[in-house]
């Protein structure tokens, strides 16, 4: 239940980044942090049947992993991955052209 409780906040502080921090970088950071979170529930919920990998033994009545569930999180990460890095292009672009990252003030530049 607590480890329930600290996922859940850490997802909740990710989303309260995105919507409070103006600095596009510290947006993308608040975005990597929830989707950690999001991960960590998923691997939290899908952890509840058993830990076990299932290989063939001589053990009974063994509660046994889905692998399914690790290989979306496996590819989770790596899409993960890369839409932050395409972000942070973004970003690298933007700040070629204005002087600062707040988007307050990319917004007052860029308005006609």
């Amino acid at each position: 239940m607590l480890l329930e409780a600290c996922v859940l906040a850490t997802m909740l502080c990710g989303f309260f980044g995105i919507i409070f921090k103006k600095n596009l970088v510290m947006k993308i950071i608040s975005m990597d942090i929830m989707s950690t979170g999001v991960i960590a529930y998923y691997v939290l919920i899908s952890s509840r049947d058993g830990l076990f990998t299932p290989i063939v033994s001589n053990v009974d009545r063994v509660g046994y992993a889905d692998p399914v569930p690790q290989a979306v999180i496996l590819t989770a990460i790596v899409i993960g991955f890369s839409i932050q890095a395409l972000m942070l292009v973004g970003v690298m672009k933007l700040a070629k052209n204005n002087p600062t990252l707040e988007t307050s003030a990319i917004e007052e530049n860029n308005t006609p």
